[in-house]
């Protein structure tokens, strides 16, 4: 089984502030993962390494087998597909679903290389897998922000990436669209197919019994790792977030509650 992400010993730093501090991170094939941290934890400078748009102050970063320093990035990146909110921003507002999922091969925003009948088929078949073929033939701006979202997970999946990065996908979405898109989500990772994905987020209710692992990112460091059940407890939450806490249980989800909070004034 190939090691999808591999870190060992890995801080980054920014003038005279460590942003990342000896990060240990292993991720196998399959081993679908959370990394879940409050903002300003260090979660986007991890993508952002990851991906290789910043280079690690300390420590060794391995991708998908390819050692950094030891690999062109650019065709690394091609293997890698990253859905970010950003991401979504950048999309014309006119372009037809097809085609932004299309252009998704190359990552490129529009199309301007050839096109094949192949490839429309191809796009055609993820958004069938996706449940969303319905949208094939709107323009993006018609689109819910939850079809976006769906549309922009299409897109990343047309490279075949082997790594899938979703960076809090459901910001901005309302309940029953955000618990669409989770159980699209969940049903991908059931295709044999599918790219290990990396699930990010700072709220524990999104993480889905599909996520076999979960990163614990807290100020810029490691705070704990593990299996998902061993790590989403009461107590573990209480420490992590640093503040009462309680979890319960509820269809395999964890979902938060905050106990009483003394304000200080």
């Amino acid at each position: 089984m190939q090691m999808i992400i591999d870190m060992k010993n890995v801080s980054w730093q920014r003038g005279d502030q460590w942003i990342l501090n000896n990060i240990s991170w292993q991720v196998q094939e399959k081993e679908h993962c959370c990394l879940l941290g409050l903002n300003g934890s260090g979660k986007t400078t991890l993508l952002n390494m990851i991906n290789g748009y910043i280079w690690p102050t300390k420590g060794e970063i391995q991708v998908l087998g390819n050692t950094f320093g030891q690999v062109n990035l650019r065709e690394l990146r091609k293997s890698i597909g990253w859905v970010s909110s950003s991401l979504q921003q950048q999309l014309r507002e006119d372009e037809n679903i097809q085609d932004i999922v299309v252009s998704g091969k190359f990552a490129s925003i529009g199309i301007y290389d050839k096109i094949t009948a192949e490839d429309y088929e191809r796009a055609n078949e993820i958004l069938n897998t996706l449940g969303c073929e319905y949208l094939s033939e709107k323009s993006y701006r018609t689109l819910s922000q939850g079809e976006k979202q769906r549309i922009l997970i299409a897109r990343a999946l047309m490279a075949n990436p082997k790594l899938l990065i979703l960076d809090e996908p459901c910001t901005g979405l309302d309940i029953l669209a955000r618990e669409h898109l989770l159980q699209m989500i969940s049903s991908l990772t059931e295709n044999p197919e599918a790219p290990t994905i990396i699930y990010v987020t700072h709220h524990v209710e999104e993480i889905l019994p599909c996520f076999q692992k979960v990163l614990l990112l807290r100020k810029g460091e490691i705070y704990k790792e593990g299996l998902t059940g061993e790590m989403l407890t009461s107590d573990t939450m209480s420490e992590f977030f640093q503040a009462p806490i309680h979890v319960e249980i509820k269809k395999d989800r964890a979902w938060l509650s905050l106990n009483e909070v003394v304000i200080q004034h």
